[in-house]
């Protein structure tokens, strides 16, 4: 499932909108130290006094998942995630949303069929690879020669996101290997991400794991930070990116009887958050948000 797309230029060839629910990885690393204490801007301190060190969230903050449209959040909210394409929210710990494994439909496909036909994945017929519930063509991850030149493309987004003030980066779609026509595995997902991870640390972001369980044994090696995660409650899987993050974790679940499952059990240790499907702007019709 995916939330709706809010059309952006060619030049900027992604919108955002959630992955499939108990998949999708991220990665991160070298920068990730030890010791840290508690800031109050939901950050935790890294223990250096490098200025563009690495910052993670802190357990259990109050977090706002904004990827439908900025508006000012409540006054609770120490943290955010929105598009990459939004301002950062003033005095909190922000999260960068970036479209890393698919492209976009609509104009975004034609840019990248413009710029990047190579790099757009194909059957043997020369047909693209879609994933069909969301008519997103995947990104052609499946060589190291090709992992390259997307971070030619998807590496300036980062860049972007560490220009405009964000404290992390949220990769959407590195599960989209299970819409692959078996073309990709987790081994190219997991490969793209550690270079997504080392852009995001070289620029002093912190990089978010974004669902799936899969790749969890990997998070060493891939360097994962903390977790954003949808719909853990429904897929049974809050537990495993607690026990995985010492619960820094942004669990986002979309129907009430999931959210207070998620707060019943796991409310003393993580940050849930109900927002509604769409993750409509505060002030819109369907707008839902709630915190424990």
């Amino acid at each position: 499932m995916h939330h709706p797309y809010r059309p952006q230029p060619p030049q900027s060839p992604q919108s955002p909108r959630r992955s499939r629910p108990g998949r999708l990885a991220v990665c991160v690393a070298a920068l990730l130290l030890a010791t840290a204490c508690a800031t109050d801007d939901g950050k935790d301190a890294p223990a250096t006094d490098r200025a563009d060190a690495v910052r993670t969230p802190k357990a259990d903050t109050v977090f706002d998942y904004q990827l439908g449209g900025p508006y000012p959040p409540d006054g609770a909210v120490r943290a955010v995630s929105r598009d990459r394409s939004a301002k950062p929210a003033e005095g909190l710990y922000n999260v960068c949303y970036v479209n890393a494994f698919q492209a976009q439909p609509g104009d975004a496909i034609a840019w990248w069929k413009k710029k990047h036909p190579d790099l757009l994945l194909k059957n043997d017929d020369g047909s693209l690879v879609v994933d069909e519930d969301w008519k997103e063509p995947l990104l052609d991850i499946s060589t190291s020669g090709k992992r390259r030149a997307l971070m030619d493309v998807v590496g300036p987004w980062i860049d972007g996101c560490a220009t405009s003030g964000y404290d992390a980066v949220e990769p959407d779609n590195l599960d989209s290997y299970e819409r692959s026509d078996d073309h990709l595995t987790p081994r190219h997902a997991a490969a793209f991400a550690e270079l997504l991870a080392e852009r995001a640390h070289s620029r002093g972001l912190a990089i978010a794991q974004k669902n799936t369980t899969d790749l969890l044994p990997q998070r060493g090696r891939i360097g994962f930070d903390f977790a954003v995660v949808e719909e853990c409650a429904a897929y049974k899987e809050c537990g495993d990116f607690a026990d995985a993050y010492d619960d820094k974790v942004f669990a986002v679940e979309y129907t009430r009887k999931d959210y207070r499952t998620a707060c019943d059990t796991w409310g003393d240790r993580l940050s849930i958050t109900l927002r509604d499907l769409d993750v409509s702007p505060k002030g819109t019709k369907g707008h839902v948000f709630a915190q424990c």
